[in-house]
Order: structure tokens, then sequence, then C-alpha cells
């Protein structure tokens, strides 16, 4: 294997936060130089979308939270840097209130912080402690117990929900009056013809 293709190779394996890219310039997230001027906005969306799925990849490793929350560190969007940094144990408290404040409610948060099996089995004592304390904050506010595995379902429904379920049965409805509509224009021209 050669020097270049060595960064293809581990492109998907969570690096330290002070490793740089190949001489492809694939295989860890884009350098801050690239993610400006003329089409910085793809790039960073493109470099966002890689770190996410970093993380999706090795949602237990700390290690690749960390990138994303240097990322959004860098170019000042302290709430979503204190969204990946939330298990940190050397995380900025001011970033912690900002993603709180950006996301006051509990169920949020934990939707936000995406974790999906029990704090039990995070990689560290301070992780645990952190995310027992966010579904403690959750279970009192929700007045039941909440489990990680109910923040993709949310089990919680508004009215807003019943009120989109209805509005969306209601353009169907319209939709198929509206083809029924045409095809008895159809038959009735057919028919004259």
């Amino acid at each position: 294997m050669t020097a270049g293709s060595s960064s293809v190779a581990t492109g998907c394996r969570p690096q330290p936060a002070d490793a740089r890219p190949g001489p492809s310039g694939r295989g860890s997230a884009r350098e801050p130089q690239q993610l400006h001027g003329r089409g910085a906005p793809r790039a960073r969306l493109a470099a966002r979308r890689h770190l996410r799925s970093l993380v999706a990849s090795y949602p237990a490793d700390l290690t690749a939270r960390r990138r994303p929350a240097a990322a959004y560190r860098l170019y000042g969007e302290s709430a979503e840097a204190g969204r990946w940094a939330y298990r940190d144990a050397d995380r900025d408290p001011g970033e912690t209130a900002a993603f709180e404040a950006r996301h006051p409610d509990p169920l949020d948060r934990m939707t936000a912080v995406a974790r999906r099996d029990p704090e039990e089995s995070a990689p560290t004592e301070t992780a645990r402690a952190r995310l027992a304390g966010l579904r403690e904050t959750a279970s009192v506010q929700a007045g039941r117990p909440i489990h990680w595995h109910h923040v993709r379902d949310r089990v919680e429904h508004t009215d807003e929900d019943a009120s989109d379920g209805e509005l969306f049965c209601a353009g169907l409805a319209l939709v198929g009056l509206a083809l029924l509509g045409f095809a008895a224009l159809r038959i009735v021209t057919f028919v004259r013809w």
C-alpha cells in the first residue's frame, strides 16, 4: 500500500484531532483553508456531512464526535459545537449553555445528542453521567420514564402532529378528486368523439 492510498483506506476510521489528510486530500475533514472563498458553502456542507457520517459509523467513539465539534467551533456555531461535545469531559460550558438554550426541551436535547442505546454503554464515566442526567431530566419533565430508544419514536405526540396528518389526508383527497374529474372529462370527450 502506498502513502497516497493509505489515507483513502483509513478514511472511515476516526483519527486523532491533529491528523492531516493524505496527499489526495481524502480521508479526513477538509482543511479550514479549503472551506473559504468561492464554493465554500457547498464545501462546508460536504465536510459536515462527512463528519456526521463518521459519527454515525462510530457512534460510541468520542474522538469521532470531537471532529464535528471542532468544525462547528471553527465557524462560530457554539450551539452545534456544544451538541457534539456534550459527552466530552472537557466540554466548553458556554457551548453547552448555547446548545441547551437552542434545545430547551430535554427530549429535543436527547434527539439532538443522537443516542439510541442505554447510557451504560457509553465509553467514559463522564459520558455515562451526562447522558443519565439528560435522560432523568427528560423523564421528570414527561412525568414517565423515558429511555433512549423512545427518542426516535417520540412517543409524545402533539396537536400539531395530528393536524399535519389531517392536512396531508385532505390534500390527498383533493388530488384524488381532481384526478377523478379529469378521468370523467376524458371519458365524456371520448364518447362524444
